[in-house]
């Protein structure tokens, strides 16, 4: 038996069958649960053998990210496209609850070096300048086209919604295109040095905390108010298990996503010593593509120092690249778990806007240092300015954005719409 939630759709919803899943849940698919769980099993091995507990470790975290982005149906797209289209501000603040709960556990993280290999630990905090803005607001233009951000194209693709493989390959390019002229952009375009709210001004990471927990308290107060003053529509219900079952089939309610997200988030921080990132992985699976066909990647400004060991390696001695891999695995199962595993068809519209957005997310997140989980949600979790500025210009993209969608054959919500 199951129950209605109110619970939003956003960008991944497509990937399932909506005309099943809002009657009721499917039977689980038990042998693509199985063949998962195999393939895991598989990988963490060879993990723990060859390389060291932290990437199995990150395994087991990317693949719970992966199940709670799926269950909840956590997107970043539909927040930003919902709000800016009718106003309605209900994930946005689920992004605030997220938002406060990360910084409350990554203050005393970052301020007393806590971590679980002695690795050391430090957050996202990056420089303003011409790169972050010019990136952040085509990344926001890409994720509407694309049809999700960084994290909701991974578990898209592990929700079996066929146009996201695009998407993905296009992110791929933009971020090696990205990662190729990243150099110009940080050495020739003007920039600011990077701003910690807890040490660039002083305040401290307890000044810091207080700080943010207003700002997000303020930013959802401003949600209600325009939800108020454009009367927006609520969001539909999707069907949910009861009781213990709903933890492993049907919705979650986006709270509760919201506080495991971010607890994750920070056992990724204590892990590997940095928060939870995705697209600097993009941008070394290309470039290994790139030096397989002939390109002299080892010469990009991108790959020098440090990262030039990432070349020659394997990607599975990267971290991110590790918890990209959980994240996948993880929504495919949740999808399965439900029943909801089914590929889509790709239209030319769907196709073209896939391509574009892929391209622009790709090199929007090297010039913004980071994402909608890096410079966004690790950004602000780690106290850096910058991961504001990336929210307010990522927003501005969404609203050229929903000009753009139609063009394509694709959606903008209007006043009068439900959100199902």
């Amino acid at each position: 038996m199951t129950t209605k939630v109110e619970q939003p759709v956003n960008e991944v919803k497509d990937p399932v069958s909506v005309e099943k899943s809002d009657t009721g849940l499917n039977k689980p698919q038990t042998k693509l649960i199985i063949g998962a769980l195999a393939v895991t099993a598989v990988l963490m091995i060879h993990l723990m053998t060859s390389y060291d507990g932290v990437q199995a470790l990150l395994l087991i975290i990317g693949l719970l990210l992966g199940y709670t982005l799926f269950h909840a149906r956590f997107g970043f797209t539909s927040a930003f496209r919902r709000l800016a289209s009718v106003g309605n501000g209900q994930a946005v603040r689920s992004h605030m609850l997220m938002l406060a709960v990360a910084v409350t556990l990554f203050a005393p993280i970052l301020a007393f070096g806590i971590s679980f290999f002695d690795t050391g630990v430090s957050g996202y905090v990056a420089p303003i300048g011409i790169s972050l803005v010019v990136g952040a607001f085509m990344f926001g233009i890409g994720m509407q086209l694309g049809g999700g951000c960084a994290s909701g194209t991974l578990y898209a693709v592990g929700g079996g919604r066929t146009v996201m493989f695009v998407t993905l390959i296009f992110f791929i390019v933009g971020a090696t295109v990205g990662a190729y002229h990243l150099p110009f952009w940080t050495e020739e375009m003007p920039a600011y040095q990077p701003v910690s709210l807890a040490e660039t001004t002083g305040f401290g990471y307890g000044g810091a905390w207080m700080i943010s927990i207003a700002l997000f308290g303020l930013i959802a107060w401003i949600t209600l108010v325009i939800e108020r003053k454009r009367k927006a529509p609520k969001m539909a219900p999707v069907p949910s298990e009861q009781g213990w079952k709903r933890i492993f089939r049907g919705s979650w309610p986006l709270f509760a996503a919201a506080i495991v997200l971010a607890g994750l988030n920070a056992l990724t921080l204590m892990t590997r010593g940095e928060p939870w990132g995705v697209t600097s992985a993009f941008a070394l699976w290309g470039s290994k593509v790139a030096d397989v066909i002939g390109f002299d990647v080892a010469s990009w400004g991108y790959w020098q120092g440090e990262s030039a060991a990432a070349l020659e390696a394997s990607i599975l001695t990267d971290s991110t690249t590790v918890l990209n891999f959980g994240v996948i695995i993880g929504a495919f199962i949740a999808s399965a778990a439900g029943g909801l595993f089914k590929f889509t068809r790709l239209t030319k519209g769907n196709v073209a806007a896939s391509i574009i957005g892929g391209l622009l997310m790709g090199y929007g997140a090297r010039l913004a240092f980071g994402c909608n989980i890096g410079a966004y949600f690790g950004g602000i979790a780690s106290f850096s300015l910058h991961g504001y500025i990336w929210g307010i210009l990522a927003l501005g993209g969404t609203f050229l954005a929903l000009y753009l969608r139609p063009l394509f054959g694709l959606s903008v919500p209007k006043s009068k719409d439900s959100f199902c």
